[in-house]
């Protein structure tokens, strides 16, 4: 298949790497100088668990006509770049193509929606991890999975994730996956971002353990208003469960602040926050972690 990956960042090169190593050709459409240069120099490159270096040919532009009726999609930029790939896909994606957002964060299918039409965007997440050593340099992290709403038009993209050894699921309510992400993302990436420690660290530390469970409590609470149903009972449980799985990562959002890059956090706490003020929730850890980020990235 010929697929395009809209990003150049941490998962975006995991993904291309692994979907050309399965004999896939790849077209990376992003906006960051240096990995492009990078990725048109010297490929994707891909270093697994056993610090091996694998590359990867790929095609890297910034320019959607450079990669236009694309059939098959997969969004994985930061959410406060949504609305401008948006533009971007309304350039290159074909009529009868298929855009899917793996972000975090809330918002993003809706932001998509709103150029090409509800019909051309599909709604998933997944748990893969991975961490941005260079411009187009990517470590893999822990083997989560890809869960996609069930749609017809995703089954070619389905074969390919599923053909690159990914771990892919279709689900009924994918809304109740995003929520779920929600939750470990608010209670894992803010406090990993302001103490500047690895996942795994924030159960060794009782304070910092006592409020990441207040942060998941709190956006649960917000889902619960909203009216979804999580895919799990104990949001708490879920997220140390997360920590401890992952525990040698650095978190998405730890790794922009330490690159001075603005982050999610609109999207996540900042998200919580604006839907907990619809329902007249009071969620005071989101809050402040949600302020606290944003005088990171000020700063």
């Amino acid at each position: 298949m010929n697929l395009l990956i809209v990003g150049t960042g941490a998962l975006a090169n995991l993904f291309a790497a692994r979907l050309t190593r399965a004999g896939h050709h790849m077209a990376m459409l992003g906006t960051w100088r240096e990995g492009l240069d990078a990725l048109r120099k010297d490929g994707v490159r891909l270093v697994d668990s056993d610090g091996r270096e694998y590359r990867f040919k790929v095609q890297a532009t910034a320019d959607p006509r450079e990669c236009v009726n694309a059939k098959h999609a997969i969004v994985l930029v930061k959410a406060w770049q949504t609305e401008r790939v948006a533009g971007q896909l309304r350039q290159c994606l074909a009529d009868d193509g298929i855009a899917l957002t793996l972000q975090n964060g809330l918002g993003n299918r809706e932001t998509l929606a709103r150029s090409l039409g509800l019909n051309r965007v599909a709604l998933g997440s997944t748990t893969t991890g991975a961490t941005l050593l260079g411009p187009g340099l990517v470590k893999a992290g822990g083997e989560g999975i890809i869960s996609m709403e069930r749609n017809q038009a995703l089954g070619p993209l389905e074969e390919a994730l599923q053909s690159a050894k990914f771990n892919v699921q279709r689900v009924d309510d994918p809304q109740s996956l995003i929520w779920g992400k929600l939750v470990i993302n608010a209670a894992i990436n803010p406090l990993t971002a302001i103490l500047r420690v690895k996942n795994g660290e924030l159960l060794e530390r009782p304070f910092a353990r006592a409020l990441m469970g207040a942060l998941a409590r709190e956006t649960a609470n917000v889902a619960n208003a909203e009216n979804i149903e999580l895919p799990f009972d104990d949001p708490v449980a879920a997220v140390e469960q997360v920590a401890h799985k992952t525990g040698a990562n650095n978190s998405s959002m730890l790794q922009d602040v330490l690159r001075g890059a603005p982050t999610e956090i609109d999207a996540i706490c900042g998200a919580v926050a604006g839907a907990a003020e619809k329902h007249k929730i009071g969620v005071p850890a989101n809050w402040v972690c949600w302020h606290l980020v944003k005088s990171l990235e000020s700063s």
